[in-house]
């Protein structure tokens, strides 16, 4: 038997753990979502902002991803949301409902900001076997606006409009019928409801001053927006892939900037007009080579 290595005492500074101190979350003494008071002198309400200001504050890696994210979709929202007369808090919807990605929900809500097939209808989106709008970023936000706009005049508060984005405005008038109360902050709502508001004002604090919370990134770090033109179609598309290698592109690249696009055709029968985005040329393989094309970026949302 060979000999038994000695186990360093833990008094033996040489092998001794690192710390590193954690800390709590920084709560501001005023908060505002989209101009309207928080009531963080009510105790649930403190508490609720703690929870969601430490889950986004210390999960390193999916906040990181929402600050590289942001710098890159931000921007569209941002515009869209200015447009409408929509308060720039709400960019940071998005981030709460799919953390600025294309996905689809267990309840079948689809893309960045969470459509359900029916409401998407309602909200003027194209939705087929060839055709999802609801992956369209401008389009889906345009649609998000006009959801807000009709929810805030239905509830009178942007708090309540942005709560019946996640609960369905079905939901929040049967609570409100229930409970006879129309405040956000005084209403009994479902977890997933209750936490909604206060997730999203975490998002905004920790990404509107990243370093304030520990998330030091650099410019560089952050995804650039994609430059790009767009080509008019208002006929059929027999073969994207075809298409893709016509503008020098793989048919990879053409679903990832248009993501809409379901198939590998598009029949079109109407001769309605879509506008398909095809990156500058040599961006999208080593943007770095086109770092001119890019907007000016900033460290904090």
């Amino acid at each position: 038997m060979g000999r038994s290595k000695e186990i360093p005492s833990p008094a033996d500074d040489s092998h001794a753990e690192k710390s590193f101190p954690v800390y709590p979350s920084i709560i501001p003494e005023e908060l505002e979502f989209a101009g309207e008071n928080v009531p963080l002198d009510f105790i649930d309400a403190y508490e609720s902002l703690d929870r969601e200001l430490l889950v986004n504050q210390y999960w390193h890696s999916q906040t990181i991803l929402f600050i590289k994210r942001a710098n890159r979709f931000f921007p569209v929202i941002q515009n869209i949301l200015k447009k409408h007369n929509i308060p720039d808090d709400f960019k940071y919807l998005p981030v709460a409902e799919s953390g600025l990605t294309n996905v689809t929900s267990p309840s079948g809500a689809v893309g960045i900001w969470q459509f359900l097939e029916g409401t998407a209808k309602d909200y003027g989106l194209e939705i087929n076997d060839e055709v999802d709008e609801r992956y369209h970023l401008e389009k889906a936000t345009e649609a998000a606006c006009r959801f807000l706009i009709d929810s805030f005049e239905i509830y009178g508060t942007w708090t309540m409009a942005a709560a019946s984005y996640n609960a369905g405005r079905n939901g929040i008038n049967k609570q409100i019928g229930r409970q006879d109360e129309k405040n956000y902050y005084d209403l009994l709502l479902s977890e997933e409801t209750a936490r909604y508001i206060f997730r999203i004002l975490a998002l905004k604090l920790v990404l509107s001053d990243p370093g304030k919370y520990g998330f030091v990134i650099s410019e560089k770090d952050l995804y650039p927006e994609i430059p790009y033109f767009e080509v008019t179609v208002d006929d059929s598309v027999d073969d994207f892939s075809v298409f893709a290698k016509r503008y020098g592109i793989s048919y990879k690249t053409l679903k990832w900037m248009n993501p809409w696009l379901r198939e590998t055709k598009l029949t079109n029968r109407s001769g309605k007009t879509y506008y398909i985005k095809i990156p500058r040329q040599g961006f999208f393989r080593n943007f770095e080579i086109d770092n001119s094309l890019l907007q000016p970026t900033s460290d904090a949302f």
